[in-house]
């Protein structure tokens, strides 16, 4: 069985690596389900990693369905990684109505050739998933990331086991998988799973003023800058206001 270890961070990639792990998904940001890594992160596990890596291609945090703007940026993002080596992208598109948008993910397929495509998590907001893997079938994903649309792969091992027997697309069980539930999946016939194994060091003392705002997070709402606020601020600045 491949065990895939969710990487956001190089120590945690380096710490992969060195534990003996199969393959690493590299990205940032965990706490938003993970995002496209920096360049210089991507560019340093690239030349220091001996095991396969694969790549969060995920513009930001929020929903899956992107503006124009963002599917260039997905698309140059892919182009970087094959550039640098890089084994797999792990990437998808939805639609506002949570079905898949298999133009854009079929664009974002055919760019990555020939690298490895893993359609990820965005797998677990559809309404039909029996359907839907027929469709990504046929749009000639490799893989796809699931937790069997539960908070836990545990808790989705019957959806996940329907779904291996649906298709030929490798079915990876993620989320929430460690050393007590990994032969559960072992056991069920499925040749991958992906988990992060992540353990908490105390790197400080907690400061007096935190950094993080779980206000701005939401899988539902997305949060940008807004103009007519900039341009209200500029013109009190400028004693026009």
């Amino acid at each position: 069985m491949i065990v895939e270890i969710c990487a956001n961070s190089y120590q945690s990639a380096m710490n992969a690596v060195q534990a003996g792990a199969h393959r690493i998904e590299l990205c940032s940001e965990l706490a938003v389900g993970g995002i496209t890594p920096s360049y210089g992160l991507l560019k340093q596990v690239m030349q220091e990693s001996t095991i396969p890596v694969h790549v969060l291609i995920r513009p930001r945090s929020g929903d899956f369905t992107y503006s124009d703007k963002e599917f260039e940026i997905m698309k140059e993002n892919i182009t970087l990684c094959k550039e640098l080596g890089c084994a797999g992208i792990v990437s998808g598109i939805l639609n506002t109505d949570h079905t898949i948008d298999l133009e854009r993910t079929q664009t974002l397929i055919e760019l990555s050739k020939p690298l490895h495509f893993t359609f990820h998590r965005a797998f677990d907001w559809v309404a039909n998933p029996l359907i839907e893997i027929e469709k990504l079938a046929s749009i000639g994903v490799d893989s796809v990331l699931t937790s069997g649309q539960e908070f836990s792969a545990s808790k989705g091992i019957e959806l996940l086991k329907a779904l291996k027997g649906k298709t030929d697309v490798k079915i990876m069980p993620g989320a929430g998988i460690n050393i007590n539930n990994v032969m559960l999946f072992k056991e069920a016939g499925f040749k991958e799973v992906h988990l992060s194994a992540t353990k908490q060091t105390q790197t400080i003392e907690s400061p007096k003023i935190s950094m993080n705002s779980s206000k701005l997070l939401s899988d539902s709402a997305l949060f940008h800058s807004d103009i007519e606020h900039i341009q209200n601020i500029l013109k009190k600045v400028k004693n026009e206001g």
